[in-house]
């Protein structure tokens, strides 16, 4: 029960959204594991001062993506390919939301929603099929980890029904590709978070970055997340340690959905 357990020293991984937020939390987790990552955002800028930043921790590359269509993951991959020989994890963080009374909730705000946050996982994951097959063995698979929400497993106070709606679909379509990818090597796991201070989160906290009312007593364990709670799990789904995982839907959200 060595840190080899948890070491990901020779892997190459791909966090899309891993500019920002969650997603650059769980890319510096990969890297401080010791994977080499590659993370995406949709403005250049963004993405290049995050990957330099990152590159103090270990190689780490910057992408320019929009992924709000397929042939936008198409290309991705494609520049990927370029750049990158193989494919050991692929973290499908990038997503999108959308929040508005029941009364007014705009029909421009599902196809754009369900896009980003459930086809474009669904087509990375097709797109980088021959290297994910190639790369995963039976006792070691390579590894897919789309990232959920709690808000597709239980009912939040968040009137963004596209964005839930998506986060459900997402759990069910994970757990559909992991039993249909299964024979090739390839687990497939979700990964729900809960309230972590990214901007997703920024109308729910007040000044201090803290919990506002409507997280007041919400979270059992009484705090939002933090960098290593949201990385240890994706490190641990990517290391030996996860390797006999596959279809799983894990919370990492301070209790909100297993204490209720």
């Amino acid at each position: 029960m060595s840190g080899a357990l948890f070491s990901l020293a020779g892997k190459k991984a791909l966090v899309t959204g891993g500019a920002q937020g969650l997603g650059r939390m769980i890319a510096e987790g990969l890297l401080k594991a010791g994977a080499s990552v590659a993370i995406t955002s949709r403005k250049a800028d963004i993405v290049a001062a995050a990957a330099a930043e990152l590159s103090k921790l270990g190689p780490c590359l910057g992408f320019a993506a929009d992924l709000s269509t397929p042939e936008a993951a198409v290309d991705l991959v494609r520049r990927y390919r370029e750049a990158v020989s193989g494919l050991d994890i692929l973290v499908n963080n990038a997503g999108k939301t959308w929040g508005a009374p029941i009364d007014v909730f705009p029909d421009k705000a599902w196809p754009s929603v369900m896009a980003v946050n459930v086809q474009t996982p669904f087509k990375m994951v097709q797109e980088f099929l021959p290297e994910l097959t190639a790369s995963g063995t039976n006792g070691n698979p390579s590894r897919v980890i789309n990232i959920g929400s709690v808000a597709g497993k239980r009912i939040e106070p968040l009137q963004a029904y596209s964005y839930a709606a998506s986060k459900s679909a997402i759990h069910m379509l994970s757990r559909q590709m992991a039993a249909d990818l299964a024979d090739r090597n390839i687990a497939v796991n979700v990964v729900m978070p809960g309230y972590f201070p990214t901007s997703m989160t920024a109308h729910l906290r007040d000044e201090d970055n803290a919990p506002s009312g409507i997280l007041d007593g919400h979270i059992p364990l009484r705090r939002m997340g933090r960098p290593d709670d949201i990385a240890g799990v994706i490190v641990f789904l990517s290391s030996a340690a996860g390797a006999y995982i596959t279809g799983a839907e894990i919370p990492v959200d301070g209790g909100v959905v297993g204490c209720r």
